[in-house]
C-alpha cells in the first residue's frame, strides 16, 4: 500500500494494484518480468520485482537489483519512493541516505530531496550531517524551520558526545549563536523557535540570559500552554536563587488559581528560604520584578487563612487550601514553632477535610501526606470519629452496617484505606484480621448494586417479561425503546416502534423517540428506512391538506379550512419535519456518495445548494409529545415548561450544526473545477469566487453555532429520565469529531487559494496544507482512540456496556467520509498542476523537474489516511469476534433473580444488545471498507 503513487504507467498501476497490494508478491515479480522485457530501462519495474523478491525471502537477489538501479543514481520520485520502502523493508535506512545524497547532487536545488535527505540521516542519528543538511535546505529555500532543524542537529550533537566540555564549549555556544543572529535580525516566528532558545541557554546554565528571554518580548510567544511562561520564570528564578520573585510570583499564581499544589510548594520554599536570609523588602522600591513579597511566618499563616476564606465563597470546593493548612503546620512542626501560630489541631483539620471530600476517591492519597501529624495513640480515636459521621445502617443488630448510596460508600472506602495505612488491622489477632477480610468481601458484593447498569437491565427484563403477557402495551414499547437507545442497542428499537402502529401526525409527535438514534448507532439501513419513513408523511401532508381545503370548499365547511392551513403550517415548520430532512441527506450522501456515485451527483439529484437555506428559523416549532411516557413523579422531579425550552435550544442549535455542515459539504463540487490563476475577471465571470465566498461564510457561521453549542453546554442540563433524550450535540465535541470536521472545511479554503495564486507564488500556503494534513491526522487519530474499547464488558458474571463507542465510531465514519470528499477537491486542484509540470518538463526535455512540496504533503496525507482507516477496520473485525464469541448463557444479572422466567427475559434482552452491536459494528465495518476502497483510488 505504500508504493501508492510510486509508478506512472498503466502497466504498472495494474501490477501495483492488483498484487503487490494484495501480497500476491509470485505474480508481481512476473508482471513485473514481462514489462522489463518491453522495457529493460524501466528502473521502477526493476525496483517493483526487487519489492516482490525481498517479500518473498530472496533478500540477495532483491538487493542485487535494487543496488543497479540505485548505481544509477535515479532522480523521479517513483523509483526514488519505492527504493525507500525496499530499505525500510531490508531494515537498511542508511542506504536511503546514499540515494538521496546522489539526488540532491544532481538537482540541487530540489526542497523535497533535500528534506527527504534530511530525515533520512534523523533515521540514522547522523547529527552532523543533519546539521548541515538543515543549512543547504534554508539556503534553497530560507524558511524558518530548515534554519532551526540545522539548530536542533547541533543540540543533539551536544546531547550525544561524549566529551561534555565539548558540549558546552562547541556545540551548544554555536547553537546558541546561530539563534542570536535571527533574534537580531528579528525572524523569530514561532513558539518552538522560542523553547529551542531557552533550552540552550538552560544546558548552557546562563540562567539569567534564559530568564530574559522569557520575560522579554520573544516570551509573549509562549503560549501553547497554560503558563507556559511563569512556570519558567519560576525555574530560572530557582536556578538563581532568587527568592523573592520565586515567592511574589508563587503568591500572584495562587491568587489566580488557590488549587494550585505546586506553587504552594514554591510559596513555602521561597518564605523559609527568606526567613533563614533575614531578607527584609526595600523601603521604597518595588519588592521585587514580580511583585510583592511575603517573608514571614505571620505573612504566610495570613495568606493561607485568606485562602480558605476565598474557598468558601467558592461555587466548587477547591483542595488546595486546606491541604496548605496542613503543610504549614507541618513545616513549622519541623522548626519547632508550631503551637505560637494557632493554626490549628491536624487531627481536626484532617477530619474536616474528610468531612469535606471524603466521598472523593482523591480523599485517601490527599490524607496519606499527613498522617505523620497525628500520634500513634490517637489513630483509633480518629478513625472512629470518621465512621461516626458516615450514614451506614444495619438490617438487624448483629449484620454489618452498610451504605446507602455510592457518597456513603467512597467515605467507607476511605476510611478503610486509612486504617490500613495507620497500622489498626496489622495489629489485629488472626482471628479479628480474618473477619475483617470476610466483611471487606461483603461490602465488595454490596457496592456492586451501586452500578446503575444492573438497574437498566432489570428494567429491560421486567419490560420484556411484561411485553409478552401484555404485547399491545404502548408504555412497555415506549420505555423498552428508551432504554435499549440508552444501551446504544438500536435494532429492538425498529420492531418496537413499527409495533405501536403510529399514525399520521403521530410521526411528527413521537417519531423523534426512532430519528434521535437511527443514525448514530451505526444501523444505516434501519436510519435511511425510518427517516423515509417519516418524510413520506411530511410530503404526502402538502397533497393531502390542499385536498381537505378542496372538499371542506365542496361541502361549505369553511371553518375549517383556517385549521387544515394552519395545520399544513405546522407541519412545513415542524422541527423534526427539519431534522429528519437533514439527516436523511447526511446519510445518503455517507451511504452512497464516492460509493455507487460521486459526490457531484448525489448532490445534484438531491437538489442541494450551498446558498439555500430552506429551514425556516424563525417559524420552527416544536411539535414533540414529551409527555407520551407516563410519569407518577412528584411535580418537582416531573418534565417543566423550562426543560421544553432548554430541550428545543439544543435541538435547534444541533439541527443548525448539522445543516451547515450539510451545506458546506453540497459546496464541495461547485468548487471542483479548474481556475484561470490570478483572473478576478474570469473568476467573477463564471462565478467560482462567489462559490468560495458561500462557503467561508457558511463557516463562519458554522463557527458560531458552535461557539453557542458549546456555551449551551455549559449549562449541563440534566433533563428528567422520562424527557427529552439529549442530542448528540455533547459527543460531537467531546469526543473531536466538531474541531475534525471544522478544520477540514478551512483547509477547503486554503485549496482554494492554491488555485487561484498557482504553485509558483504559494509556499506559504503549500506549507499551510501540509500543516493542516499534518492536524487532522493527529486529530483523527484521537478521535479513533476514544473509539477504541470494548461494546461490551463481562465483569463478576454482569454485562457492562460502552454505547458511547458506538457513537463515536459513527461519528468516527461521518468525519473520515468528509476528509475525503475534501480529499477529493483537492485531487482534484492538484492534478491538472502536475500534468502541467509533466508538459513543462517534456518540453525543457529536463530529466527531472522540482515538485512543489504540496504533493509530497498530498501523497503521505492519503497514507495516513489509508493506514488510519485499516487500523479501524482491524479494530471493527476484532470487536465483531469479541461479539461473536461472548457467551450469554453464563450470565446472570443479580443473585436475586431465582425464577426461570426472569432468567429467560434476561437472557432475551442481553441477547437483543449483543446482536444489535454485532449488527452496528458490520454496518460500520462495511462502509468503512468502501471508504478504504476511496481512499485508495485517491492519486494524482
Amino acid at each position: 500500500r505504500q508504493i501508492r503513487g510510486s509508478v506512472s504507467s498503466p502497466f504498472s498501476l495494474l501490477l501495483r494494484d492488483n498484487y503487490l497490494d494484495n501480497g500476491n508478491n509470485k505474480m508481481a515479480i512476473q508482471q513485473a518480468d514481462k514489462l522489463l522485457k518491453k522495457h529493460k530501462d524501466l528502473h521502477c519495474a526493476k525496483v517493483l520485482k526487487a519489492i516482490g523478491l525481498q517479500r518473498t525471502g530472496k533478500q540477495d537477489e532483491a538487493y542485487a537489483l535494487a543496488q543497479e538501479v540505485a548505481a544509477l543514481e535515479p532522480t523521479d520520485d517513483n523509483s526514488l519512493q519505492a527504493l525507500t520502502i525496499l530499505y525500510r523493508e531490508m531494515h537498511r535506512p542508511e542506504l536511503v541516505t546514499k540515494l538521496y545524497e546522489a539526488a540532491v547532487k544532481k538537482v540541487p536545488n530540489s526542497e523535497e530531496y533535500h528534506s527527504h535527505l534530511f530525515m533520512a540521516y534523523a533515521r540514522v542519528g547522523e547529527y552532523k550531517k543533519m546539521q548541515q543538511a538543515g543549512m543547504a535546505l534554508y539556503k534553497i529555500v530560507p524558511k524558518n524551520p530548515y534554519y532551526f532543524w540545522s539548530v536542533m542537529s547541533l543540540i543533539m550533537q551536544s546531547i550525544s558526545a561524549q566529551d561534555e566540555n565539548l558540549s558546552k564549549t562547541m556545540f551548544l555556544p554555536l547553537a546558541e549563536r546561530m539563534v542570536e543572529k535571527m533574534v537580531k535580525e528579528d525572524k523569530i516566528e514561532a513558539e518552538a523557535e522560542v523553547e529551542l532558545y531557552y533550552m540552550i541557554l538552560e544546558r548552557l546554565e546562563k540562567y539569567k540570559e534564559a530568564l530574559d528571554v522569557v520575560r522579554g518580548k520573544l516570551g509573549e510567544k509562549l503560549t501553547s500552554e497554560l503558563q507556559s511562561r511563569e512556570n519558567k520564570c519560576m525555574a530560572m528564578y530557582k536556578k538563581l536563587r532568587r527568592w523573592p520573585e520565586c515567592n511574589a510570583l508563587a503568591r500572584r499564581l495562587l491568587l489566580k488559581n488557590s488549587d494550585d499544589w505546586q506553587f504552594y510548594i514554591t510559596y513555602f520554599d521561597s518564605v523559609f528560604q527568606l526567613i533563614d536570609e533575614s531578607w527584609t523588602p526595600p523601603a521604597e522600591e518595588e519588592h521585587s520584578l514580580e511583585g510583592e513579597v511575603h517573608c514571614s511566618i505571620e505573612q504566610a499563616v495570613k495568606f493561607i487563612e485568606e485562602r480558605i476564606t476565598e474557598e468558601s465563597k467558592s461555587s466548587r470546593p477547591l483542595r488546595g487550601p486546606y491541604l496548605a493548612k496542613l503543610e504549614l503546620i507541618r513545616r513549622l512542626r519541623h522548626r519547632g514553632c508550631n503551637n505560637e501560630y494557632k493554626l490549628g489541631d491536624p487531627e481536626e483539620l484532617m477530619f474536616q477535610y474528610f468531612k469535606k471530600f471524603g466521598d472523593k476517591p482523591c480523599c485517601f492519597t490527599d490524607l496519606k501526606v499527613f498522617v505523620d501529624l497525628l500520634p500513634p495513640s490517637q489513630y483509633t480515636k480518629f478513625i472512629r470519629q470518621l465512621l461516626d459521621v458516615i450514614p451506614l445502617s444495619a438490617a438487624a443488630e448483629n449484620e454489618v452496617a452498610l451504605p446507602g448510596d455510592i457518597k456513603a460508600l467512597q467515605q467507607h472506602l476511605c476510611v478503610v484505606q486509612l486504617s490500613r495505612l495507620l497500622g489498626i488491622y496489622h495489629a489485629m489477632e488472626k482471628k479479628q484480621k480474618l473477619a475483617v477480610v470476610r466483611e471487606l468481601m461483603l461490602r465488595y458484593r454490596h457496592g456492586l448494586e451501586f452500578g446503575e447498569e444492573a438497574a437498566v437491565w432489570q428494567c429491560l427484563t421486567l419490560l420484556e417479561e411484561g411485553l409478552s403477557h401484555s404485547p399491545s402495551n404502548a408504555q412497555f414499547k415506549l420505555l423498552l425503546i428508551r432504554i435499549y437507545c440508552r444501551l446504544g442497542a438500536f435494532e429492538p428499537v425498529s420492531e418496537l416502534y413499527s409495533s405501536l402502529d403510529a399514525k399520521h401526525i403521530q410521526h411528527d409527535t413521537i417519531g423523534y423517540l426512532l430519528t434521535r438514534y437511527a443514525g448514530s448507532l451505526g444501523h444505516y439501513t434501519a436510519a435511511s428506512q425510518s427517516c423515509n419513513f417519516a418524510l413520506r408523511f411530511f410530503h404526502s401532508n402538502q397533497k393531502d391538506t390542499s385536498e381537505y381545503i378542496i372538499q371542506a370548499y365542496k361541502y361549505g365547511a369553511f371553518e375549517k379550512i383556517p385549521e387544515f392551513i394552519a395545520f399544513r403550517n405546522r407541519l412545513n415548520s415542524s422541527l423534526h419535519f427539519a431534522q429528519v430532512r437533514t439527516e436523511r441527506m447526511l446519510l445518503d450522501l455517507l451511504l452512497e456518495a464516492n460509493i455507487s456515485s460521486s459526490l457531484e451527483e448525489s448532490i445534484k439529484s438531491m437538489s442541494l445548494s450551498p446558498e439555500e437555506d430552506d429551514i425556516p428559523w424563525k417559524d420552527l416549532r416544536d411539535n414533540r409529545d414529551l409527555t407520551v411516557l407516563f410519569s407518577w413523579d412528584p411535580k418537582d422531579r416531573d418534565i417543566s415548561e423550562e426543560h421544553r425550552k432548554l430541550s428545543l435550544e439544543e435541538e435547534t442549535l444541533w439541527l443548525r450544526i448539522r445543516s451547515l455542515t450539510l451545506r458546506l459539504v453540497s459546496g464541495l463540487p461547485t468548487l471542483s473545477h479548474t481556475i484561470q490563476p490570478k483572473n478576478s475577471e474570469k473568476t467573477a465571470e463564471n462565478g467560482v469566487s462567489s462559490k468560495i465566498d458561500t462557503i467561508r461564510a457558511l463557516l463562519q457561521q458554522l463557527e458560531a453555532a458552535v461557539d453557542s453549542g458549546k456555551k449551551f453546554l455549559e449549562q449541563k442540563i440534566q433533563y428528567p429520565v422520562l424527557g427529552p433524550p439529549p442530542t448528540r450535540m455533547a459527543g460531537f465535541f467531546s469526543n473531536g469529531s466538531c474541531q475534525c470536521q471544522t478544520s477540514l472545511f478551512y483547509l477547503v479554503s486554503d485549496i482554494y487559494e492554491l488555485d487561484t495564486n498557482g504553485l509558483e507564488d504559494s509556499a506559504e500556503i503549500q506549507e499551510r496544507i501540509g500543516n493542516s494534513f499534518k492536524s487532522l491526522v493527529e486529530r483523527l487519530t484521537d478521535l479513533f482512540n476514544k473509539c477504541k474499547g470494548d461494546l461490551i464488558e463481562v465483569r463478576d458474571g454482569t454485562l457492562k456496556t460502552h454505547p458511547n463507542l458506538l457513537e463515536n465510531l459513527v461519528f468516527f465514519v461521518e468525519t473520515i467520509s468528509i476528509a475525503l470528499w475534501v480529499l477529493s477537491y483537492c485531487d482534484s486542484v492538484l492534478r491538472p498542476f502536475k500534468s502541467n509540470l509533466q508538459k513543462k518538463k517534456k518540453k525543457k526535455k529536463e530529466s527531472s523537474v522540482a515538485m512543489p512540496p504540496v504533493f509530497t504533503h498530498f501523497l503521505d496525507y492519503v497514507t495516513e489516511l489509508q493506514t488510519l482507516t485499516s487500523n479501524v477496520i482491524d479494530h471493527i473485525k476484532g470487536l465483531e469476534i469479541i461479539l461473536t464469541a461472548l457467551k450469554l448463557e453464563e450470565l446472570s444479572l443479580k443473585d436475586t433473580l431465582h425464577l426461570q422466567e426472569e432468567k429467560k427475559f434476561t437472557k432475551t434482552v442481553q441477547g437483543k444488545v449483543q446482536s444489535s452491536y454485532h449488527h452496528s459494528v458490520q454496518e460500520i465495518g462495511e462502509l468503512l471498507k468502501k471508504r478504504l476502497d476511496t481512499i485508495k483510488k485517491l492519486k494524482i
